[in-house]
């Protein structure tokens, strides 16, 4: 479920240490799916296919959007054009949503993290 506040997640933020395998590494510890990175926690995401990103299944970026000066998404290997309507409704939260394959929104999520910029990320898994 998108909002359970029970739901495992790592309690705070992190770099993203590796990808790939179908998973990511952070904190010491390996995870297998996609994250859902924010600035208080990361999350399992259960989004395998860019075209199922929604507002539904971006609910704890909307939720954290004070938080949040960009998202990055991490498309997995392909190319994903973000619906006009979900572009509207995170400028409405005062997000700006940047879109590009996982490996480059890793490294940039990294960066912008190591920069103490206000980001999130949500990254599908690549095999």
């Amino acid at each position: 479920m998108a909002g359970d506040p029970n739901a495992p997640h790592f309690p705070r933020s992190a770099p993203i240490e590796a990808y790939g395998k179908g998973g990511f590494a952070f904190a010491g510890m390996s995870h297998r799916g996609s994250l859902l990175c924010l600035p208080d926690a990361i999350w399992a995401w259960d989004i395998t296919d860019p075209a199922k990103i929604d507002r539904y299944s971006l609910d704890r970026v909307f939720k954290s959007a004070n938080s949040i000066d960009t998202l990055l998404v991490g498309t997995g290997t392909g190319v994903w054009l973000p619906p006009p309507e979900l572009r509207q409704a995170l400028k409405a939260a005062r997000v700006v949503l940047d879109a590009m394959q996982t490996g480059p929104a890793v490294r940039t999520y990294n960066i912008m993290m190591g920069e103490r910029r206000r980001v999130a990320a949500a990254l599908i898994a690549v095999p």
